[in-house]
């Protein structure tokens, strides 16, 4: 009994490690190469970021509505579970609030990428801001002008919704022509 106790206090404390380890090298790599987001910890918290997306497509409606309301960036909240990179962070938009672009209730985002069966422990977070970003434009995001705030509830909510549908019905692949 005492032996396999400690044998899964020896493989949890890998897992963290793993995780600490990844994520304080993807901040590192963040701050010092990418340009187009920025990261901050929440509250000095290494598995919570606050994500600034400062650049979206020039020629979007999404941008229009960013220059038209001088909204500098688009802030996405990442929570990294216990055994990330093994499973996706949860990823909401929190302001401004965008309607369409894959973004449902809550801020919640509806990409295969960041669901159990779409994720891939090679990605990155850079990859997850360029495709939540790209989804975005391609979804034809809007600012919304009616008042309304993202919570956590609602999003983690949409979420659940969203892979129970998803593990019920599939992915949809869009026709070529649509990209």
């Amino acid at each position: 009994m005492l032996k396999s106790k400690k044998a899964k206090q020896s493989c949890c404390a890998s897992a963290s490690d793993v995780r600490e380890r990844r994520l304080l090298k993807e901040l590192q790599d963040i701050t010092t190469n990418v340009t187009t987001f920025t990261v901050e910890l929440v509250n000095d918290n290494l598995f919570e970021w606050h994500v600034k997306l400062h650049t979206v497509d020039k020629d979007s409606s999404l941008a229009e509505g960013m220059r038209q309301n001088n909204i500098t960036y688009i802030l996405l909240n990442m929570s990294f579970p216990d055994n990330f990179p093994f499973a996706p962070p949860f990823v909401r938009v929190i302001a401004p609030i965008v309607e369409g672009g894959y973004v449902l209730d809550g801020g919640a985002l509806c990409l295969e990428l960041l669901t159990p069966t779409g994720w891939t422990a090679a990605y990155t977070v850079e990859a997850i801001v360029t495709q939540v970003g790209s989804a975005l434009i391609k979804g034809n995001a809007k600012i919304a002008k009616d008042g309304r705030k993202f919570t956590l509830k609602a999003a983690q909510a949409s979420y659940k919704s969203l892979i129970k549908t998803h593990e019920k019905y599939g992915w949809v692949t869009p026709p070529k022509a649509e990209g």
